[in-house]
């Protein structure tokens, strides 16, 4: 199934082809959700932290992957745009094995894993937890990667609905897995871990019997599976640039759960909460910015610049209305939703969440609006400015925590505080650089 960006009404181009995105990372996040909800319940605030603390991890090596995948499927609507099929399927052959290589290499860092939770500044108490769990997911690690890219590329041909399907499956499956393997077989995190890697290799086989038999015109052939030197820059350019964009983003995020750790397992346990909390909120933000990339790169490619401006206009009202209105609820409903995860007895982990979900959640439009940034600059390969703007709001997330943090009358409040300021300042700037040099451009 292709659809043609190109065409139709923009708004609702855009909402029509975001919406299976919206609702595929739901079903991960609910599996998130799920997860930690079974991992508090069943085993512990111990295993609750050890999870939280590794997840800051995962996802910091999983978008390594991802912005790979993200870098190359923006190249990829691009040629799709232009109906340029042999640029298109020369792209996905040299990406799938410069990726591969990647994903082998930083497989390697397994063997390093003991130097890597000392790094983050695990408490004792919960290494043993922390490593059991890490080992496991590192085993399956080459499953995102497989699933990543086949989403990426069925999503640049305007395909948002296949990896939905896969996803819920596997969403589900991981779900009944995790309960048989942590509640029936009581195998604690290592069975929240295992059931995770074995669900995530489902959807990963799942993805890829489906690209080859429903898809074959995107298979390469034998006269595209050549190490084209230009082709080969421009899939570095762009892939490289967006992983370092996903990845400095979560190395961000990871610096901050290491200064998060310092402040003890409460605490971590708060933050572990309160991010899946956070997570969910602003999900639809952040797809519905993917799914504005591709709308721009398809356009792009074809060349139609005043469909682009048109896009440009609607995108930032439709995410500034969603991230209003998630942002009032969470203000709300801050600890309601803390203690759907923690038991209303642990006041003062509930409390910590609370604040951290009433400061930062006041302000999503701002990470609304650097979304479609975000996405806006890697549809025109320009992912360069990404990597700035990511920069930009991490650097200032990373630097004025650790500062406010150490004074002892703001403490861990400030780690909250610095968020949305970053964001506000890379929003300032990639909107400024977006009228003085983009525009004029005639985007």
């Amino acid at each position: 199934m292709k659809y043609d960006l190109t065409t139709g009404s923009v708004s609702m181009t855009m909402l029509k082809f975001s919406l299976p995105m919206i609702l595929g990372n739901l079903m991960q996040q609910l599996y998130n959700i799920s997860d930690t909800l079974i991992v508090g319940h069943f085993i512990g605030t111990d295993a609750l932290a050890a999870v939280g603390a590794s997840y800051a991890l995962i996802i910091f090596l999983t978008s390594v992957l991802l912005g790979l995948c993200m870098g190359s499927g923006a190249l990829f609507s691009i040629f799709y745009g232009e109906k340029d099929y042999f640029k298109l399927k020369s792209s996905i052959f040299i990406s799938f094995i410069l990726i591969l290589i990647l994903t082998i290499i930083i497989n390697i860092l397994f063997i390093y894993i003991d130097e890597i939770i000392y790094f983050m500044q695990v408490p004792s108490e919960i290494f043993d937890l922390t490593y059991t769990y890490l080992y496991i997911i590192f085993i399956g690690f080459s499953f995102s990667f497989v699933y990543n890219y086949f989403t990426c590329l069925l999503r640049a041909i305007g395909n948002s609905k296949t990896p939905l399907i896969f996803l819920a499956s596997s969403a589900l499956f991981n779900i009944i897995l995790s309960i048989i393997l942590v509640v029936n077989f009581q195998m604690g995190v290592a069975g929240s871990a295992l059931g995770t890697v074995i669900a995530q290799g489902f959807c990963a086989l799942g993805l890829t019997i489906y690209t080859i038999k429903k898809c074959p015109e995107l298979i390469p052939q034998k006269e595209h599976c050549k190490f084209d030197l230009a082709m080969i820059k421009d899939i570095s350019n762009s892939s490289l640039l967006t992983s370092t964009q996903q990845s400095v983003m979560n190395f961000g995020i990871l610096l901050v759960q290491n200064l998060v750790n310092s402040f003890g397992a409460t605490v971590m346990a708060a933050f572990t909460v309160a991010v899946k909390i956070d997570s969910l909120a602003y999900m639809p933000a952040q797809d519905f910015g993917n799914a504005f990339s591709t709308f721009i790169g398809q356009n792009y490619g074809a060349k139609k610049t005043d469909r682009i401006q048109q896009g440009i206009k609607s995108a930032i009202k439709i995410s500034f209305l969603f991230c209003l209105i998630i942002s009032v609820g969470v203000f709300i409903f801050a600890r309601p939703l803390m203690t759907i995860f923690i038991d209303s007895s642990e006041t003062e982990i509930i409390n910590i969440g609370v604040d951290y979900l009433r400061i930062e959640g006041s302000f999503y439009f701002g990470i609304g609006i650097l979304f479609l940034l975000y996405g806006f600059y890697r549809a025109i390969n320009f992912p360069s400015m990404s990597v700035i703007l990511t920069i930009i709001s991490l650097g200032t997330r990373v630097g004025l925590a650790y500062y406010l943090a150490s004074i002892p009358s703001i403490g861990v409040i400030g780690i909250w505080w610095s968020i949305p300021i970053g964001w506000a300042l890379a929003d300032i700037f990639g909107i400024v650089y977006y009228k003085r040099k983009i525009k004029q451009l005639h985007f």
